[in-house]
């Protein structure tokens, strides 16, 4: 069949089985090999496919990323984040947004256990927005508040999309990890900005701060962080010091993690219960990882048929011809993943993006590691706008009762002005992604 034609096919048949609703690493994996059989033939299509399938699953690289999400999952239930969070309250909970702004640094520290954005959004909107409520922030600004900041979790290190990122474009996953330091950080500085300005514009909408504490207990509370400053150390202590692989690190970070979530919960729960509850999180880490192997697959299968047809190929031509700088070029994709970002995930984003517009940022002049890093942001900033917006789903899931999506979404307005802005400086300063990654070999 003409490769044209196939294109339009394949890109209808897409199209039609997402609007359905069929899941899709099983859209990308099926409307991939539909279309390698429609140019080449079934049996070269199943070769390939089956080829391409194992050579990226089997990847060594991807044994972070169950990793990763089973310090996600023990984070969330070993009583972490509540050590964080009092902790912090000694520390801001007497400003008039101390608690707002504790909960934004609470899921930064928390970030650097936890790769994932949601498990952080879930967690702390189940641990802090209520404590705010109850000292009079409004509901919309408390949920949007950990909905927010739930983004953080993903670009500290560790971070599913990082590995993920790394691992279907070839890239070094430690200095895409470590390129998600900067704005990490700038987000929390941000989302802190955004609290008190609020705090001082819109008073009725932020509560009373805490009673005020003396400066011996808040040196005290430093040793909630334990927690943190352990697997916070394995992690960029051996991936920027050299000393482990991000493979290794990951390794090192996840049996520390382990360790710690049963000296939490041992005591508390037993033994009987202990191994229940370490078995529930090892299932949900395979399942979970499970669908992450999928979608990735089903992106390389698609990816394959994409350069079969011509259509990644015609695409980096056009933009080669055109003439385009790399900050046009980059600013077009991003345009591009943030309106993505309204219908689909974010491992489904860049499991679809990057075969094609990582090779032609590379042509344009554009440092890999700072695209990775403004790519993962704007996938990031899709977690909080609608109509998809998981975060804000994950919070309303654990939320109380008289709490409403739209409540939520109508909060999270200025936080995502927020992410744009912290957006546009990686954008336009990119040796704030790159600087730390330099020191990565």
């Amino acid at each position: 069949m003409d490769p044209g034609t196939s294109i339009f096919i394949v890109l209808g048949l897409l199209f039609l089985l997402l609007a359905l609703g069929v899941h899709i690493g099983i859209a990308l994996t099926a409307c991939g090999f539909f279309g390698m059989c429609l140019l080449v033939g079934f049996s070269p299509a199943l070769k390939t496919a089956t080829a391409a399938l194992y050579h990226k699953i089997s990847s060594p690289a991807l044994v972070t990323l169950p990793l990763f999400i089973l310090m996600g999952i023990l984070a969330g239930t070993g009583g972490i984040s509540d050590e964080i969070y009092e902790a912090l309250n000694k520390w801001f909970g007497k400003m008039r947004a101390g608690l707002g702004i504790s909960t934004v640094f609470g899921c930064a520290a928390f970030g650097t256990i936890c790769g994932s954005s949601l498990v952080t959004a879930a967690v702390f909107a189940r641990t802090s927005a209520p404590q705010m409520r109850a000292r009079g922030y409004d509901k919309r600004l408390a949920y949007a508040i950990c909905a927010c900041s739930g983004t953080i979790g993903m670009l500290i290190p560790p971070s599913i999309l990082a590995v993920v990122y790394g691992t279907l474009s070839g890239l070094s996953i430690g200095k895409v990890l470590m390129a998600g330091v900067a704005p990490g950080l700038l987000l929390t500085i941000g989302f802190s900005l955004v609290i008190y300005l609020i705090s001082i514009t819109k008073p009725q909408r932020v509560g009373a701060g805490l009673p005020a504490v003396t400066w011996s207990e808040r040196i005290r509370a430093l040793k909630s962080f334990w927690s943190v400053a352990i697997v916070g150390g394995c992690i960029f202590g051996g991936i920027y010091g050299g000393v482990f692989t991000p493979t290794e690190a990951s390794a090192f970070a996840a049996c520390a993690l382990i360790i710690i979530h049963a000296i939490i919960r041992l005591p508390k729960l037993g033994v009987k219960e202990f191994l229940r509850e370490l078995s529930a999180a090892l299932r949900e880490t395979s399942i979970t990882s499970g669908m992450i192997f999928l979608v990735m697959g089903g992106a390389t299968v698609f990816s394959q048929f994409g350069v079969l047809s011509g259509l990644a190929g015609s695409i980096s031509r056009f933009f080669a011809h055109a003439g385009l700088d790399k900050y046009t070029v980059v600013a077009i994709f991003l345009a591009i993943i943030l309106i993505l970002g309204c219908f689909l995930d974010g491992i489904s984003i860049l499991s679809i993006t990057i075969p094609v517009f990582n090779p032609i940022v590379m042509a344009a002049g554009g440092d890999p590691v700072w695209y990775a890093t403004v790519a993962i942001l704007a996938t990031e900033i899709g977690l909080i706008t609608p109509p998809v917006g998981l975060n804000v789903y994950a919070t309303k899931g654990v939320a109380e009762t008289d709490v409403r999506l739209e409540d939520i979404f109508g909060g999270v307005l200025p936080f995502f002005v927020a992410e744009l802005i912290v957006l546009c400086i990686l954008f336009l300063v990119p040796w704030t992604a790159t600087f730390l990654p330099s020191f990565v070999e």
